[in-house]
């Protein structure tokens, strides 16, 4: 007999929140013998919260993509499923001399017809049911480093993926990180920009850019909190009725600026959050908060401020810590 399963739960006083195990899957599987084809147990038992489909990198070591990703969003309730845009041995900050990293790394790189072709064998067997689509760290700086075309043949195969997902289900809510670089730094060629601004941002329903991203995407530069809300307005009028602008570095403080347009021609309702920080280099977090903010935003669909705030809560946590005790 199995023992009974352990969670590792971040959380905080202040906002905490309780995982709770779901019942044996095998509970309601079919037990006749004339049964020739085996139940698809994350369709017939579907989660309460959504099925997820995350395209995203991975790293033997370490926690990027959808290494930080996928876990969080199990334990929040989602089946996820995800596919692995590079498969890399570990992260490759340093040898692109953009981040603190490895001095090298070895992997393979998936290209945009290999993602098709898992899109088809999940449509033959009527598995392309997602309630949501989650693209953030793709691994196009690999792309980049090993040929351009690829990346933007990656980036257009993604728009045939959103498009496919919402000829199954309509209300596909596709939340997009589009890592394009940070701290000043494009981590892609500059066309590759325009990709994202003319198409992937229209298609997006919430935006998690960082500060840099934002100013890439809108053409403004943002060194104020009110420019920071005023990039979202810009972004909003481009496609996603959610953005938010993950961390703004202003006069020493770290700010997250959300905001959340409910109903076209209506002001949307904005919010700041100040950010504490930690005077350490981290690697994974936007795409863990990007994630987060997926899951909480889907909990609480009509209060983004309170599902932002759910998101930093449990970033900060788990980042102070590991701060405290790298070992954790």
């Amino acid at each position: 007999m199995l023992p009974p399963p352990r969670f590792c739960i971040i959380s905080s006083t202040r906002l905490p929140f309780q995982i709770h195990p779901r019942p044996p899957i095998f509970s309601s599987m079919s037990s006749s013998k004339s049964e020739t084809v085996p139940p698809i147990l994350s369709l017939a038992l579907p989660s309460d919260t959504g099925r997820v489909l995350s395209i995203q990198s991975h790293t033997v070591q370490g926690y990027v993509g959808n290494k930080s990703a996928v876990f969080p969003l199990q334990l929040l309730g989602y089946d996820v499923d995800p596919i692995n845009s590079v498969q890399f041995s570990n992260h490759t900050g340093k040898c692109i001399s953009l981040m603190p990293g490895y001095p090298s790394f070895k992997g393979q790189v998936l290209n945009g017809q290999q993602l098709w072709e898992l899109i088809e064998g999940l449509e033959a067997n009527n598995l392309l049911f997602y309630t949501h689509l989650l693209t953030g760290r793709e691994g196009i700086t690999s792309f980049f480093m090993f040929r351009y075309i690829g990346s933007v043949s990656f980036l257009n195969t993604i728009l045939e993926v959103v498009k496919k997902l919402r000829t199954i289900n309509p209300k596909l809510t596709y939340v997009c990180d589009p890592v394009m670089g940070d701290e000043g730094k494009l981590y892609v060629p500059p066309d590759l920009v325009a990709v994202y601004r003319e198409k992937v941002v229209p298609v997006a329903s919430m935006l998690t850019p960082n500060q840099f991203e934002a100013e890439q995407l809108t053409g403004c530069r943002i060194v104020s909190e009110s420019d920071g809300r005023e990039a979202c307005n810009k972004l909003h009028a481009a496609g996603p009725s959610k953005v938010v602008i993950t961390s703004i570095n202003i006069g020493g403080g770290l700010l997250l600026i959300g905001s959340d347009k409910r109903e076209k021609g209506q002001s949307p309702q904005q919010f700041r959050i100040a950010i504490p920080k930690i005077p350490a280099y981290f690697t994974g977090t936007g795409d863990l908060m990007t994630a987060l903010l997926l899951g909480w935003s889907n909990k609480y669909p009509d209060n983004l401020v309170k599902a932002a705030e759910l998101a930093v809560s449990s970033l900060q946590v788990g980042a102070s810590m590991f701060h405290a005790d790298p070992s954790h």
